[in-house]
């Protein structure tokens, strides 16, 4: 072959590559809009991409036909020029969400869009050792999977764990109010369903979740605290990117010192923020059964309306408020965040109290960056857990959606 052949070949080898990225780039950002979104026009993709109309119809064609997306009627609101018809995630692709935690393991089904189809929290007696969270978590599948439609798939599963997981998710480092330490659990997901399984921190999941779908759409710099059974979680956005740190274990903010010489934490230190504030001291305040934790929210706004037992349950519950406002204070001074998203028990102390957080973080006098921050409360359950976890699983999806599909699921 002569050079200016090989020349024309190298070139036209170059061009072929250079389309193949830029359609692969294309098919990410319109799926990224349309999985961020209730439903987006065509019309909308064009004005936010800056594609053609043709351009645009040929990805929405291809998606569709890799069952990523679905186009339902004419867009009402579009009041000129031509109509344009609604694009909306495909209910039809699927991601198993998994959360063990000390008395449940929370299983479930999303959909592109984060739309959750089915759920089921497996209550245990005690803390669930990892075989038997493979057990479970086998047994729900099972009955949800036969139960799914024609034309529906699970393309992986996300794990959140209540601990440190090994970066990249290769096995979970230490759990423990679980009693775990280095345990494969994602591995042994794998091998017993037979789905690619990804891995991280159950509150980081949530982070990732409210930045995509909650309170931090659209805001680039965010704190989410999760408080749950296995004590308080955290997670960072900053400028817009998870905060990972060198080793993939930032946002432990339930580590962050909060009372000189206070209860001793799991993790070695005294006074740490999970240590003082607990889901248990809000159980043991209003005496609640066991079995009936799930309904804790409920239960304790309802004993402080009608007054039993009101005034020591508004003690602990101010106590925990005020050590609450000190690690935020240090969280975000650390950080700098707009906006800090409470979750799990830790909305209950905004809720059984209103104002009282905000007083605790702006006491007369007193001024900082936490002045110009604004706190918002995810939604009540751990629907923001198992969203995260299944964004674990879209991300690559997302990112190159036929590569993605063509890819085996052992890979």
């Amino acid at each position: 072959m002569t050079s200016a052949a090989q020349g024309k070949n190298t070139a036209r080898t170059y061009l072929g590559s250079n389309r193949d990225s830029n359609r692969q780039h294309n098919l990410s950002t319109v799926l990224q809009l349309v999985h961020s979104t209730a439903g987006v026009s065509r019309a909308q993709l064009t004005r936010t991409t800056g594609l053609n109309r043709s351009t645009i119809g040929a990805l929405v064609s291809e998606l569709s036909q890799l069952g990523l997306v679905v186009e339902s009627d004419i867009d009402q609101a579009q009041q000129h020029g031509r109509p344009s018809r609604m694009i909306e995630p495909s209910p039809a692709t699927l991601a198993l969400s998994v959360n063990p935690d000390v008395d449940v393991v929370s299983v479930a089904l999303v959909s592109l869009g984060g739309r959750i189809v089915n759920a089921v929290r497996f209550h245990t007696v005690r803390a669930p050792s990892v075989i038997e969270v493979v057990n479970i978590v086998s047994a729900v599948y099972t009955g949800m999977r036969t139960a799914l439609p024609p034309g529906h798939r699970v393309v992986g599963v996300g794990l959140a764990v209540p601990g440190l997981v090994e970066p990249g998710g290769g096995k979970v480092i230490e759990a423990p109010h679980l009693g775990w330490r280095d345990e494969p659990l994602p591995a042994l997901l794998s091998d017993a369903l037979q789905l690619k399984t990804v891995s991280a921190n159950d509150a980081v999941v949530g982070a990732i979740a409210q930045a995509a779908f909650g309170a931090g759409q659209d805001v680039p710099d965010l704190a989410y605290l999760y408080g749950g059974a296995s004590g308080i979680g955290g997670g960072i956005m900053s400028g817009g990117h998870l905060l990972r740190g060198a080793t993939g274990f930032a946002g432990q903010l339930g580590h962050t010192h909060v009372r000189t010489n206070g209860a001793a934490c799991t993790c070695g230190s005294r006074g740490c923020l999970e240590a003082e504030v607990t889901r248990e001291a809000l159980i043991e305040a209003i005496g609640l059964p066991a079995g009936e934790t799930e309904n804790l929210e409920e239960i304790l706004m309802e004993k402080l309306m009608d007054g039993s037992d009101a005034d020591g349950v508004r003690s602990v519950i101010q106590r925990q408020i005020e050590l609450l406002a000190v690690g935020l204070k240090t969280v975000i001074s650390l950080v700098n965040p707009s906006v800090v998203v409470l979750g799990g028990f830790l909305r209950i102390l905004v809720r059984a109290a209103p104002g009282a957080l905000d007083e605790a973080l702006h006491g007369p006098g007193t001024r900082g960056p936490w002045d110009n921050v604004r706190i918002e409360l995810a939604p009540l359950g751990d629907d923001p857990i198992l969203i995260g976890a299944a964004e674990l699983v879209f991300e690559p999806l997302l990112s190159d959606p036929a590569g993605f599909l063509q890819t085996p699921a052992d890979e």
